[in-house]
């Protein structure tokens, strides 16, 4: 197996963060930065994603046993795990299959039930760039304009697109994540109720997480709680950073 790539600050218990899809651990590091002030933090990229490797298996099964590698290779103990969007799955299915590497869970707005595929607009946007001819951030911006109309949204695909040579790629495995995207919103596997102490985090103006989700969410997870982010959508941490630290570190802290 790969490791994953990482960045690592800080010094106490770790506490090892997972973006979400089309993200990469860069989208984490001024909130990362800041909880490293009191936990050793490691901010991952998931594969196919980021700087870490690709591969045409993609999974939430490949995803558990990417970071279960990740945490025995660098002889991780006792890590909070914090996972937003497909990396709230990720965790979420981690702690299901070994409850007993993780102390505490964070989960940010995503819950264990099956979501639909619903990112058609913004991968006919990523189809639509010639990423071979481009010769400027802004050409592309311009052409992911005309499907994705939100400045935040195309902000946080753009960092995906890096130079290559004399041009421009995707940092990202763009045809096997479009080919698997259906794996993303999966449903969790478990077998038995999630004892681990966990904390969902959702935003006022999503609805990722629903009032009405709560009582199965509580089922799988009887030691969890619920927070929420007023004044922020689905990428809660980056529109309310302050609001989001302060709930999790009163979790955690």
């Amino acid at each position: 197996m790969e490791l994953l790539n990482y960045k690592t600050f800080g010094e106490g218990q770790p506490l090892i963060i997972i973006h979400g899809l089309l993200g990469s651990l860069d989208n984490w590091l001024t909130l990362g930065k800041r909880f490293s002030e009191q936990y050793q933090v490691y901010l991952i990229d998931q594969r196919n994603h980021g700087k870490s490797f690709h591969s045409d298996e993609w999974s939430y099964d490949r995803m558990v046993e990417d970071l279960e590698y990740f945490i025995d290779e660098l002889g991780i103990e006792n890590p909070i795990l914090l996972g937003h969007s497909m990396g709230g799955k990720t965790v979420m299915q981690f702690t299901a299959f070994h409850p007993d590497k993780v102390d505490k869970l964070i989960v940010a707005d995503i819950g264990p039930k099956f979501y639909p595929p619903h990112h058609k607009q913004i991968f006919a946007g990523l189809d639509a760039v010639p990423i071979g001819d481009i010769t400027s951030r802004q050409q592309a911006d311009d052409i992911l304009k005309e499907y994705v109309a939100d400045l935040g949204t195309r902000t946080f695909l753009m960092k995906n697109l890096t130079r290559s040579g004399e041009g421009f790629a995707w940092k990202m495995n763009l045809p096997v994540i479009k080919a698997n995207i259906e794996n993303v919103g999966e449903a969790l596997s478990y077998h038995l109720p999630i004892e681990t102490e966990t904390l969902f985090v959702r935003g006022g103006k999503s609805d990722y997480i629903l009032d009405d989700d709560w009582d199965e969410i509580e089922e799988i997870f009887p030691n969890a709680t619920l927070e929420t982010v007023d004044n922020a959508g689905h990428w809660l941490h980056a529109e309310q950073p302050e609001d989001f630290y302060n709930k999790v570190m009163q979790f955690i802290g």
